[in-house]
Order: structure tokens, then C-alpha cells, then sequence
């Protein structure tokens, strides 16, 4: 039976769901109309019309709640890769803001995971189209998504092949613009495709998990709703989240598979007003259950690298359950679900620019420094800043420094200044004298030590560091030392 085209109804719905003007709507209804005659005749290997894909997009853009403008552009995505029509019919049909993301999008197609040799060029073509204009990765996320759901039609080759792409690149990216969702799906998606036995394993483990705490899980909300109005909180909303299966496994694998250490399968979250009521809330349930010591983690006043914000607590219930909450207000859900997309939605009224992430503020930076040989033959070492989980060091003062996993002191002591990196001359890790290559840990509080007659820094440093400006300031100061010492030779 032939699946029909999609029609403008179901989006119509979701945009005055989500309260569009009437404007927008009809801009998104011209696009969707235009894409859907660009495209008559086309087939997806799902036997469905190809227009069907492109409905898909702007749906899931729409759920994302953005503009008007980026879900006309997503409609539009793949019409001058597969049709007739050009970007330049585009931008006179709709103007040079649609035509431009169009335009990036489909240069955006042609990254594709060939192995790590490719990498860096697939990583530098990302980050060059997020610098340049975030919302057209926006675009790429939601066609990428609509992808990853019709996988199951291509060759096993082909379905390796995407899934490594989706694992070693749009879910790092998602990860680093606090796309909590989309992370999750992405992952999901290529663990399924990429290990189907281990798949099938966690996702078993994962029903049977929440089949078992299904009954306290609705017990302890209900409860909780009651107690907390009683005590004067009205919470906007109360639900439970169920871990993805790449995450779950993930973690099992560092607990050998020990599936009692997992606390978090299942956690309940908590929607309140304002951040007042969260460490309030957090207060009320702690006199309701008693806490798992060690398990209260405050991402409100120390949020992550990529902004998310919550409390997280894990506690015993009155069955002896344990059971995480995550309080947090509706600004941080949205920034916990949405990540960066969240100050471009709709509802917001924010114009293009007004908020991007500090790294790709500092690669525009860099971008613009070196020339393209360079940069890309420097992008590798940057990747592993953007992309490496992220930790907390604490200086002696309290001051919070954000770095990659397995950074040293001598990170840390350039992250402070450059002057006190080539003045190192020893560290402390939470009071005990440390090496200079010993790797922090979230949360750790570390001192530098300095010697002011120290000269330059060791070159030795450059065989454990971690990040791309502890290398870079290193180099530079060994460089500046040799000419120092020459000059000195030729002046004798």
C-alpha cells in the first residue's frame, strides 16, 4: 500500500500548538508547499515519498520550537541538492536568511564519517557552519534524527557507516550545545546499529529495571506532589526520565556491569517556579527520605561546561528503594533538553547571535589567526578540548576552572595565567604535593607553586598536556627562549 504524501495539517497543528503567529505559519505553509512540488515524484527507500523526509525536518524543528525562518530552511534543505531548483530560486522565493542556512546545509551533507583520518576535515566543516550561523547544525540535527529513524532500509554497510558518523560526530556536537534529547537519541540510534547484541542486552535490562520500579516511581510522585504543595510549592510539573541505553551502558561497563550501583535508571524530576522553590523542594525531600550520602550534586551553583543546571539527589525511599530526584525551574529543563537551541525557541523572541557557546566564540577566534593548512592540521588537538568530557578544578581561592578530562596541573596552571604555566615548579592536589602530570578529577581543589627565576617552561610538558592553549603558550615560550639565548650568543 503506497504511503501518501504529507500534508501542511500536522505541522499547522504543531505550530499553533506551540502559539506561532499567523505570519510565520503561513511563511512555514508556503515552504512546505514549494518543497512538496520541488520534490513530486521522488522515492525514499522506505517506499515513501521523498517530500515525506523533508516534512519530517520541519516537524522536529517545530517540536524544537525555533523560528519560523529555520523551519521554512529545514523544509527546504534538500531541494537544491535533489531538484531542479537552485539556492538562488531560494533566496528570490524567500529571502537571503533562508536561502543562506539552505545553502550551509547542503554543504553540511557532504560530511561523512571515513575514518579517523577524515576526522578532523568532517569536525573542522561542523564547526565552520556553527561559528558562522549555530542554527543551520539545528537543521542538520533534525534531518540527521529522521535519518537515523528509517536506518533499518539501507545495506548493513551503509547502516555501520551512518551510525559511526552519528557516534563520532553529531553526538559529541549535541553533548557540547547541552542537547541533552538528541544526544541520547543519537547515541541510541548507532548503539543499536553499531553493537546490536550489547544493544539488545542493556535494553533488556533497562525494561526489566523500570517494569520492577515502575510501582515506587508512581508512588514516590504522587507523594511528593502532595507534600510539596502542603509545605506552599505548586510544581509546574512532576515526571519520571528513563536512562537512554548507550548511556546505561556506558556506566555499567565502569561498574562491571554491576547493575545495583546504577542509581539513576530511573529519576524523577521536578519542575518548579523559581530557584528558590528548587532548594526548597530539595530541603522537603530530604525530610521525606533520607539521603544517600555523597549523591548530592548542586549543577545550579557549579553548572556544566555545557550549561546544564540542576540538583541532583539519590535517595532511600520508604520501601528502601533508591531513587535520584533532578529539581531544577522550566528555563533549566529547557536548557537541560534543547541545549544552545533553547535561546534561539520561537516563544523567546531572540534575535540571531545573542547567545553562543564560549568555544565556538574562541574558534571563530582562532579560525580567523591561522590559515586553512594550519588550521586544519592544529584541529585534532583542538577536538580534544571541545569534545573530551569536561571537570571542575577548584584553585586555593574557590575560583572554578573548566578543562578536559585527563588535564594535568600544568593545564590548570595555564588556564590561570600564562605567566604562572612557565613559572610552574610544582603542584598540590587537595593539599598533598602532586606531579605535574598527575590527571585531576572533578572537583579537585589544586595549587600551583612558582618559581619566579624559572626561565621557560619544560619542553617534557608537552608530551602530557592537554589542552590546545597550554601547548600553544608552551611552544611560544620555548621559542621565545631559544631566540633569547641566541641573541645573548651573537651580542657576546
Amino acid at each position: 500500500m503506497a504511503v501518501k504524501t504529507a500534508t501542511f495539517d500536522e505541522l499547522e497543528v504543531a505550530l499553533r500548538k506551540h502559539g506561532y503567529a499567523a505570519a510565520d505559519i503561513e511563511l512555514v505553509s508556503r515552504a512546505h508547499s514549494v518543497a512538496r512540488i520541488a520534490h513530486e515524484g521522488q522515492i525514499r527507500k522506505t517506499g515513501e515519498p521523498y517530500f515525506n523526509h523533508a516534512h519530517a525536518t520541519g516537524l522536529k524543528l517545530t517540536e524544537l520550537e525555533l523560528s519560523a525562518l529555520v523551519i521554512a530552511a529545514g523544509l527546504l534543505h534538500d531541494v537544491p541538492e535533489d531538484t531542479d531548483m537552485t539556492v538562488a530560486q531560494i533566496q528570490e522565493a524567500f529571502g537571503e536568511d533562508i536561502a543562506g542556512m539552505v545553502n550551509s546545509v547542503t554543504k553540511l551533507g557532504h560530511v561523512r564519517y571515513r575514518g579517523i583520518e577524515r576526522y578532523v576535515e568532517n569536525l573542522r566543516k561542523m564547526f565552520i557552519a556553527m561559528a558562522q550561523d549555530v542554527r543551520v547544525i539545528f537543521i542538520k540535527f533534525a534531518d540527521r534524527m529522521h535519518n537515523m529513524e528509517t536506518l533499518y532500509v539501507h545495506p548493513e554497510e551503509k547502516r555501520i557507516r551512518i551510525a559511526k558518523e552519528v557516534m563520532e560526530i553529531y553526538a559529541p556536537i549535541a553533548n557540547r550545545l547541552g542537547m541533552g534529547e538528541y544526544r541520547g537519541q543519537f547515541e541510541d540510534y548507532s548503539f543499536k546499529y553499531l553493537e546490536p547484541k550489547e544493544y539488545n542486552w542493556t535494553k533488556h535490562l533497562l525494561e526489566q529495571r523500570v517494569k520492577k520500579f515502575s510501582p515506587a516511581m508512581n508512588r514516590a510522585l504522587k507523594d511528593v506532589g502532595e507534600t510539596l504543595r502542603a509545605e506552599g510549592i505548586e510544581p509546574i510539573d512532576l515526571h519520571g526520565r528513563i536512562k537512554y541505553c548507550y548511556s546505561l551502558y556506558k556506566k555499567l561497563r565502569r561498574y562491571k556491569n554491576d547493575i545495583s550501583k546504577v542509581y539513576d535508571i530511573v529519576a524523577l524530576r521536578i519542575i518548579v517556579r523559581d530557584v528558590t522553590d528548587c532548594y526548597a523542594a530539595l530541603g522537603i525531600l530530604h525530610s521525606m527520605y533520607t539521603p544517600l550520602a555523597g549523591r548530592i550534586k548542586d549543577y545550579i551553583s557549579q553548572p556544566k561546561p555545557n550549561g546544564y543546571k540542576s540538583l541532583h539527589t539519590t535517595v532511600f525511599t520508604d520501601n528502601g528503594s533508591i531513587m535520584e530526584f533532578q529539581i531544577r525551574t522550566v528555563d533549566m529543563h529547557e536548557e537541560a533538553e534543547f541545549g544552545i537551541s533553547a535561546h534561539w525557541r520561537y516563544k523567546e523572541g531572540r534575535k540571531l547571535g545573542e547567545k553562543k557557546v564560549q568555544w565556538i566564540e574562541e574558534l571563530t577566534k582562532i579560525q580567523k589567526e591561522l590559515k586553512e593548512k594550519d588550521f586544519l592540521a592544529r584541529l585534532d588537538e583542538m577536538k580534544l578540548d571541545m569534545f573530551n568530557d569536561r571537570i571542575f578544578v577548584f584553585s586555593p581561592n574557590g575560583d572554578v576552572f573548566d578543562l578536559p578530562s585527563g588535564s594535568t596541573p600544568i593545564d590548570f596552571a595555564y588556564a590561570i595565567h600564562t605567566d604562572i604555566g612557565n613559572q610552574t615548579s610544582a603542584a598540590r592536589i587537595n593539599h598533598q604535593i602532586a606531579t605535574l602530570d598527575s590527571e585531576l578529577r572533578s572537583g579537585d581543589m589544586c595549587e600551583v607553586i612558582t618559581d619566579k627565576s624559572r626561565k621557560a617552561p619544560s619542553a617534557d610538558w608537552l608530551t602530557f598536556v592537554k589542552t590546545h592553549h597550554a601547548r600553544t603558550k608552551i611552544r611560544e615560550a620555548l621559542k621565545k627562549r631559544k631566540r633569547s639565548v641566541f641573541d645573548s650568543l651573537m651580542n657576546r
